[in-house]
């Protein structure tokens, strides 16, 4: 409810001033070109973690499919082997998404997220049905010392918030934004509660930060949960870095832009980085946490809610609006510190 009131607060920003077209343009008309580039940072960090976090979804759930694989020396002996194997191979599959400078293709791939989040939910009740059943023992409906990790991964969920102007001004109805947004909002809601419930419900307190890491793979709703899983990190990963990369090439000399020899370097550096942080950093919900309680916070709490009251001048006059601002904004830095220090007490304790 407080994100999709947020992205509200984002198109009263732009009614407010039709010349502002993007979330950039936003942060720079309220409070000047300085907080537009730390806006950039911010958004250009979450996207390279979120595509971090893509290439450890996809090695771990490989090595749930086949978790004895291991690259061997010609001798036997075993060089590489479990979760870090499927780091490397998961970089080498990417890597032809990332030489292509026309994404236009994974773009339409990547559409049928919304579809494949249903068949991934679909696939678990499934599984529970006809295998792992729903009365799982052992687990603590209400943990006070998780709530901060929990609130940092469903806030995870309701990213977005930075391409929602652009959205807004390619609509050819733009009246109907309100209930695109209402309507989206609604089916992310529904598939992470569903979700969440039926995994406590299947495994208790043993349930894994991804679902398919628990998931029997001698099930076929299991394989289909998993295998769809592993087409979205294929699809989406070049489209997530791609915005770093042009960020990137656009802080280069005039002479070294739009050369596709460097744009492909850019791209190749970005890979290369991702697949040694994936390699020695696996703690994916760490990562997750971190993403939620500081980018996210930020990106879809803070900001949309200081650029309005700033922008609409709602700070002369209380009214029931700007309370309710206020109180998310407040709601935000609260979410935010507690979920960054449990996220980087949890890392410590790796």
């Amino acid at each position: 409810m407080m994100t999709c009131y947020t992205g509200m607060l984002l198109k009263a920003c732009m009614d407010a001033n039709p010349s502002l077209t993007t979330y950039l343009d936003i942060v720079k008309q309220a409070f000047g070109n300085k907080w537009r580039i730390i806006a950039s940072v911010l958004l250009n960090t979450e996207l390279y973690l979120v595509a971090l976090s893509l290439m450890i979804v996809e090695s771990e759930n490989l090595h749930k499919l086949f978790p004895t694989f291991a690259i061997k020396h010609g001798g036997g002996a075993i060089i590489i082997s479990g979760r870090k194997t499927f780091v490397l191979i998961t970089a080498c599959i990417t890597l032809p998404t990332m030489l292509l400078t026309d994404l236009s293709i994974l773009s339409y791939v990547s559409v049928m997220g919304v579809l494949s989040s249903l068949l991934i939910v679909g696939s678990l009740i499934s599984v529970g049905v006809s295998k792992v059943g729903f009365h799982a023992q052992g687990g603590q409906l209400w943990n006070m010392s998780g709530i901060p990790t929990a609130m940092s991964f469903y806030i995870f969920c309701f990213a977005g918030h930075p391409v929602l102007p652009s959205i807004y001004m390619s609509m050819r109805h733009r009246h109907q934004f309100i209930k695109v947004l209402m309507i989206s909002f609604l089916l992310t809601t529904t598939t992470c509660l569903v979700t969440a419930v039926i995994g406590y419900l299947m495994y208790g307190g043993g349930v894994q930060s991804q679902i398919t890491l628990n998931l029997p793979t001698s099930e076929a709703g299991a394989k289909v949960a998993i295998y769809t899983l592993l087409l979205i990190p294929i699809t989406r990963y070049a489209l997530m870095v791609t915005p770093v990369a042009s960020s990137i090439e656009g802080h280069l000399p005039q002479k070294y832009q739009n050369r596709s020899l460097i744009q492909r370097a850019i791209r190749l550096v970005i890979l290369a980085s991702n697949t040694l942080l994936a390699y020695f950093f696996p703690y994916f919900e760490t990562l997750v946490g971190l993403l939620g309680s500081i980018f996210i916070v930020s990106a879809s709490f803070l900001l949309p809610c200081a650029c309005y009251i700033k922008l609409t001048h709602s700070f002369s006059t209380w009214s029931c609006k700007l309370v309710a601002t206020l109180a998310i904004m407040v709601f935000g830095v609260l979410a935010g510190v507690l979920g960054t220090y449990t996220a980087i007490v949890d890392l410590v304790n790796h």
